[in-house]
């Protein structure tokens, strides 16, 4: 009996070490973006999309690196099914029990795939 109850007591913790929300495969090469500095003249607008992961009732249960990779995977797939290949990310909502992305959602085709990103830099002054 005490074995059982062992087995039940592991099966529970294993399974809140994983996130509920699974990354379809497709979605594995998805963008999350979270600076200004990218080039919107070879992006499409797909639209927005979220990712959440937790509820009331089990966040207890599921760390909180968990729960962020459980949203992340859910925007990912949200934007593989809308067409999009990168996700700028707004900032995340805070909730206390749960773990919330917002985010816009582009398709994005480079006619040289070795195009460097302008970066923004701030000028050095001399004092």
């Amino acid at each position: 009996m005490i074995k059982w109850i062992s087995l039940i007591c592991v099966s529970f913790l294993i399974g809140c070490s994983a996130p509920t929300k699974i990354l379809i495969p497709e979605a594995s090469a998805v963008h999350i973006r979270t600076d200004s500095v990218y080039r919107f003249e070879y992006c499409e607008w797909k639209g927005e999309v979220t990712g959440n992961e937790g509820h009331w009732y089990n966040y207890l249960f599921f760390a909180n690196d968990t729960m962020i990779r459980g949203a992340l995977n859910e925007l990912k797939s949200n934007a593989h099914n809308i067409g999009a290949n990168t996700v700028f990310l707004l900032s995340p909502i805070d909730f206390a029990t749960s773990v919330t992305f917002v985010g816009t959602a582009y398709q994005c085709n480079y006619p040289d795939k070795n195009v460097p990103l302008s970066v923004n830099t701030v000028p050095s002054y001399k004092l």
